[in-house]
């Protein structure tokens, strides 16, 4: 009879586990650890001495219910969390190591860079801009050459002026304007704008106007020309002695300090108008001028720069000749500087750098100007055009002896005392 327990034998260590036994066991039973999902096995449940009952279970294991587990195993289950989630140990994870968190945006300091960046970028170009523009102005007009100046008044006074000039004309431009080939310059229109602390004003001259020309200093030769009493057409003074003999003329005659003087020719009047790509009119009557090439029907029509040239040229096909030619001009140039002053033309580099090239190519001067007169100059045109100044003709009494234009001597007086002053206009030209 066998002493030993039944599952200690031997021979026979039960039907579960002899050796050859029909019914054995596979002994992954004994060496494999298990993996419990529930808690370990009380000390109740130890065999003999402590020692593990194999026949009532399997040795106590240890819980990886925890995420524990043996030594530094790691079943992937301790936590239940994804790689890259914020409890996970995966890539992105705490204590990773490999990987930051994306700091958030700083909209205010991109905001700031932008602007600062932009300011700047605003600031270079206007001075490149600036600098460029005055380079290509022409101060060809020395008025320091102008003696016996009367003494300047209150506000500024441009005398503007556009010429017949053919410079740099090619035959073609010139048949195609209608201009003419004739040598030398004259003046087709000639005016005095004055600006100052009220509204602007914009004052005609008439090229037919009758004046004397004063003593006077040659512009080239410097010589001291004296004074005989001569009377002409006042243009006759600028084909005589150019800018300098026409600025002399004009405040022997009135009285007026001229501030700045301003000269346009034909090519370059043409151009800027075709640079802001025409202008605007209301057409008081239908016009046909063989001499300046003008054929337009009366109403509002947009016009390019060969119709603003014949336009403003007209005069034979108008009744009161030269006196309703400088209406004409007077109406066009306020529209052509309102125009230039657009949003439009101003905040489009496409169209205003080739409009100031195409007026500063061909605008002539005085020594004195700056782009901040030439700038107030045209503003006050478009204040002109925009009603809120005045234009109008120098005041005329009738014809001379001489069949030129005579000036109302008294009205004269009156609208330079009123300018030299800065003081509303109450003369009428009419």
């Amino acid at each position: 009879m066998n002493d030993w327990p039944e599952g200690f034998s031997g021979d026979n260590r039960g039907s579960r586990y002899g050796r050859g036994s029909s019914s054995a066991q596979p002994e992954s039973a004994r060496v494999m650890r298990q993996v419990r999902r529930g808690p370990a096995a009380s000390p109740g449940q130890a065999g003999y001495g402590g020692a593990p009952a194999y026949g009532g279970g399997v040795p106590p294991q240890p819980s990886y219910v925890d995420g524990g587990g043996h030594g530094d195993y790691d079943s992937g289950y301790n936590t239940g969390q994804v790689y890259g989630s914020p409890g996970g140990r995966g890539p992105g994870g705490p204590g990773d190591g490999r990987y930051e968190p994306r700091p958030a945006p700083d909209w205010r300091r991109r905001i700031k860079v932008t602007a600062i960046t932009l300011v700047t970028l605003l600031v270079v170009t206007s001075v490149g801009t600036y600098f460029w523009a005055d380079s290509k102005l022409n101060r060809e007009v020395d008025l320091s050459m102008v003696i016996d100046r009367p003494e300047a008044g209150e506000g500024t006074n441009y005398l503007i002026v556009g010429s017949d000039s053919r410079k740099g004309m090619s035959a073609e431009e010139k048949k195609k304007l209608h201009t003419g080939s004739a040598e030398g310059k004259r003046t087709d229109s000639m005016m005095i704008l004055h600006t100052g602390g009220g509204a602007p004003t914009l004052i005609s001259l008439p090229r037919d106007s009758n004046v004397t020309i004063p003593s006077f200093k040659g512009s080239d030769s410097g010589k001291l020309y004296p004074a005989t009493g001569r009377q002409t057409k006042l243009n006759a003074a600028y084909a005589e002695d150019g800018p300098e003999l026409l600025v002399r003329t004009v405040e022997a005659n009135t009285g007026l300090h001229i501030d700045h003087y301003v000269e346009i020719g034909f090519a370059g009047f043409a151009n800027i108008v075709d640079a802001v790509g025409g202008v605007e009119m209301n057409i008081p009557q239908d016009i046909k001028d063989t001499k300046s090439g003008a054929d337009l029907k009366k109403g509002t029509q947009t016009l390019d720069g060969e119709q603003a040239l014949a336009f403003v040229r007209t005069r034979y096909a108008l009744r009161g000749s030269d006196l309703d030619r400088t209406k004409n001009q007077q109406k066009f140039l306020s529209a052509l500087a309102n125009q230039v002053a657009t949003p439009g033309t101003v905040l489009n580099p496409f169209k205003l750098y080739p409009t100031m090239s195409a007026g500063l190519d061909t605008l002539v001067v005085d020594k004195d100007m700056s782009l901040f007169d030439l700038a107030s100059m045209f503003w006050a045109m478009k204040g002109v055009s925009g009603g809120e100044g005045k234009s109008m003709n120098m005041p005329i009494a009738g014809n001379s002896p001489n069949g030129n234009l005579q000036w109302n001597t008294a009205k004269v007086k009156t609208l330079v005392n009123e300018l030299k002053n800065d003081d509303p206009v109450t003369v009428s030209g009419d």
